[in-house]
């Protein structure tokens, strides 16, 4: 029988051997001792929706390399828990994978630090208007505190790769990360234009918040899904028709 740590280790494997083709051998070495610092790190440690700290840590990385980032982001999203796991984290960090990734995963730590500041917590509208100043101003100052944008783009990655697996969240959990998920993160995406993440994070809200909402939406989309299918069919159609007659040679998705 295979243990969960084998299985983790050759889910490892597998991940940094598809990044083989996307990263020079360099860069995957890099990536690859980040893993073999984490796994031991966060062993037995859970993210709060319950799923292996590890796993959360290689899916926000997953991400973040669909997304085209660089090694040292992939590398920082690894390691962004070992502060919390690792005495002397930044010297090892930077002795270790250089000034680069210390900072970044410094910066994940510092904008943990302001998190607890981001909840609204009143349905009376004065106090929602106010409180809705008041992340105004924390959006404005956590894009201003950070020495490198790539820091919010592992944070958005992070709390996207969360509200992924909410479910295994406690209920009042649940409410509540998707709240600050709304108010805070998704915003935050919209400003940097990752709209796939924006996207994501906010349905993944509605899902949590407005769950008889969410429902109805998904039961509407899924009824007119032959409708939209059959109707891009016909647009794609047309366009090949047009292109060909045109003398243009096209591939047409």
């Amino acid at each position: 029988m295979v243990s969960n740590q084998q299985q983790s280790s050759e889910n490892i494997r597998t991940w940094l051997d598809a990044l083989a083709t996307t990263f020079a051998p360099a860069e995957v070495e890099v990536i690859r001792r980040a893993c073999e610092l984490a796994e031991p790190l966060y062993d037995g440690q859970l993210e709060l929706t319950g799923a292996p700290l590890m796993q959360h840590a290689l899916g926000a990385a997953e991400i973040l390399a669909g997304m085209h980032m660089d090694h040292e982001t992939i590398a920082a999203t690894i390691l962004h828990a070992a502060p919390e796991y690792l005495d002397d984290w930044a010297a090892k960090l930077e002795k270790d994978f250089g000034a680069q990734v210390k900072m970044l995963v410094e910066g994940i730590s510092r904008m943990e630090q302001i998190q607890q500041f981001s909840e609204i917590p009143s349905q009376n509208k004065k106090k929602k208007d106010e409180a809705a100043q008041q992340i105004e101003s924390l959006r404005k100052m956590l894009l201003a505190m950070v020495q490198d944008i790539r820091v919010v783009l592992i944070k958005l990655a992070e709390r996207t790769q969360t509200m992924r697996n909410l479910s295994g969240a406690k209920p009042e959990q649940q409410k509540q990360i998707a709240q600050e998920t709304r108010s805070l993160f998704a915003p935050l995406a919209n400003r940097l234009g990752v709209w796939q993440l924006k996207w994501e994070l906010e349905d993944l809200s509605v899902r949590y918040l407005e769950p008889d909402l969410y429902k109805k939406v998904a039961k509407l989309l899924d009824e007119r899904r032959a409708d939209r299918e059959q109707y891009i069919a016909g647009v794609l159609a047309q366009l090949k028709q047009v292109l060909g007659q045109a003398g243009v040679k096209a591939e047409v998705t």
